[in-house]
């Protein structure tokens, strides 16, 4: 009897949360995964095998670190709605540096010099300028955009290169070289952003401004650092974007954009800054990921696929009312 008395307030306290929108709001990534996964692997059972969830993986790999460098500008308030054009512009100025013979070492370290300087500018505009994040970095969407269509002629620059090909290829069972990459990317960012006084500066500085500043915290640092940080990420995504198509696209792809911002607000992170985390970005990146990959086995057609991208990044801003 004492036993079932005991256990009785647990079953109570799990039937209360279960009840509970802001417990679902809090999980809905996660849940939303796993139900993806049940229902695709009922409806094609091709979808759970090692070269699919291999496949999946390696297309989540650019979308995480896309996602990670998001989530600190977030984390301040602010959106970075360049983070596409950024990386299509590393990804021209490594196709380019590449093609003169700078070595695959020095074009890889001159996509991500070229990324973050963009993420920089917008940095300094936005913190020093104080002008609006989505004013700047919808400026610079189309200043890096032009400027790799500039660069590049219009034309894509092909790179057949041995280690490309093993970095693209390769991997420790289903677990591919660019995932490990994403994955380790993403733990340092956790480090960073929940074990450093730097990662308290910046939700800080997204969750009570004033009273950052008032404490001794450099704000518009802390700001040109995330943004800096997101160009950086970006640079690094276009060393994999390269060696996942085998060539430097002068063309941005806006779902890049669109499916980071996705991510991150899948995941839980506030758009109004001061709360955030970084599991729940890369849960996000990988139930986009395995959406369209289940879409596209069932045989649905591409039209429908941004729909339900839209549909569910919808129902996940909707839950985000409830998070605790």
């Amino acid at each position: 009897m004492a036993n079932a008395t005991l256990a009785a307030p647990g079953r109570g306290a799990w039937s209360a949360r279960l009840r509970d929108v802001g417990f679902w709001a809090d999980w809905a990534a996660l849940v939303g995964l796993v139900v993806l996964v049940v229902v695709f692997q009922a409806a094609n059972p091709t979808f759970l095998s090692s070269g699919n969830v291999q496949s999946m993986l390696v297309a989540a790999a650019i979308l995480i670190i896309l996602a990670v460098g998001q989530t600190f500008v977030i984390a301040t308030a602010g959106i970075d709605l360049s983070i596409a054009s950024t990386m299509t512009l590393g990804a021209v100025a490594f196709g380019k540096a590449y093609a003169a013979g700078w070595g695959l070492g020095l074009s890889c370290l001159v996509a991500v010099v070229a990324s973050t300087v963009v993420g920089v500018i917008n940095g300094l505009i936005v913190a020093r300028g104080k002008i609006a994040d989505f004013i700047v970095t919808l400026g610079t969407l189309s200043a890096a955009s032009g400027l790799a269509l500039i660069i590049s002629d219009g034309k894509p620059v092909t790179i057949i290169d041995p280690a490309l090909l093993r970095l693209s290829t390769g991997g420790i069972g289903i677990l591919g070289w660019t995932f490990l990459i994403a994955a380790g990317i993403a733990v340092i960012a956790h480090v960073m952003l929940f074990h450093t006084r730097t990662g308290t500066h910046v939700l800080a500085t997204g969750g009570a401004p004033e009273s950052a500043t008032a404490m001794g915290i450099s704000t518009s640092r802390i700001k040109t650092a995330v943004y800096a940080a997101s160009g950086l990420l970006a640079g690094v995504g276009a060393i994999l974007l390269v060696a996942r198509v085998g060539a430097a696209e002068p063309a941005a792809n806006t779902s890049f954009l669109l499916n980071s911002v996705a991510a991150v607000v899948l995941g839980g992170v506030s758009l109004f800054g001061g709360r955030a985390t970084v599991i729940g970005p890369i849960i996000g990146a990988l139930l986009l990921t395995a959406l369209v990959n289940g879409l596209t086995l069932l045989g649905v057609s591409q039209f429908y696929q941004p729909l339900s991208v839209g549909i569910v990044v919808v129902l996940a801003a909707l839950l985000t009312r409830f998070q605790r």
